[in-house]
């Protein structure tokens, strides 16, 4: 099986920062990639060192994403079963602006965080999404909210053979521009490991102290009657 980073740290000016996260098809991921890249390097009239605004690089990648997967689509036209649809996240900040994140969809729209939403998911999302709603908040902690994606991260390798290390972890910290806290997690990380035993041990700790269903009134059951 082979392995492909999903995340990229995009080479821009000092006043910026911008992570892009990609789920997908792998053609057009790596082409938006690389026309972002591409675009910077030749000093194209929009490219992520030009836009004014996270949202205004959402909507730039939007484009190029719908570009690249138009391209692929008549490429490829008749073959059954080809889908070069691509979702994103572009995250960052762009001076003097605060930080933000957005979801773009293969439609090339998008959308952002909020206040009911903190956090955006792309890719294998059912086998982690509830770890994350559980225990995710507006006002979560950095450091907490990393052990909580990973755990997630976690529950979807344990659940989709397809999803599997090395996991990626970025910690941007607002106004800071940089991107110096990066882990990278193998299949035998200790840390990552250790996380993995103690969630499911305490998970099976928890399972055992709920209530038993036997203790509850047993009904006659209500056979269906024309």
């Amino acid at each position: 099986m082979s392995i492909h980073r999903k995340m990229h740290a995009l080479p821009t000016h000092t006043n910026r920062t911008i992570v892009l996260l990609s789920a997908g098809n792998l053609a057009t991921t790596q082409a938006v990639v690389d026309q972002l890249a591409r675009d910077m390097k030749e000093n194209a009239a929009v490219n992520l060192n030009t836009v004014a605004s996270l949202a205004e690089a959402a909507e730039y990648l939007g484009q190029i994403s719908v570009c690249k997967q138009n391209r692929h689509t008549n490429a490829n036209a008749g073959q059954n079963g080809f889908f070069p649809a691509a979702t994103f996240i572009l995250a960052g900040q762009i001076a003097p602006a605060a930080h933000g994140a957005y979801l773009i969809y293969p439609e090339g729209n998008f959308i952002t965080t909020s206040s009911h939403t903190p956090y955006l998911q792309i890719g294998e999302i059912k086998y982690g999404k509830p770890v994350l709603d559980r225990f995710l908040k507006v006002d979560t902690s950095l450091h907490e909210a990393g052990r909580c994606c990973l755990i997630s991260m976690d529950s979807t390798m344990r659940s989709n053979v397809s999803v599997g290390a090395p996991v990626d972890l970025l910690i941007y910290r607002k106004d800071s521009y940089h991107l110096q806290e990066y882990y990278c997690f193998q299949e035998d990380d200790d840390y990552l490991l250790q996380l993995r035993r103690l969630w499911h041990e305490k998970l099976k700790e928890s399972f055992a102290a709920l209530p038993h269903i036997g203790n509850n009134e047993m009904h006659t059951l209500p056979y269906y009657q024309d």
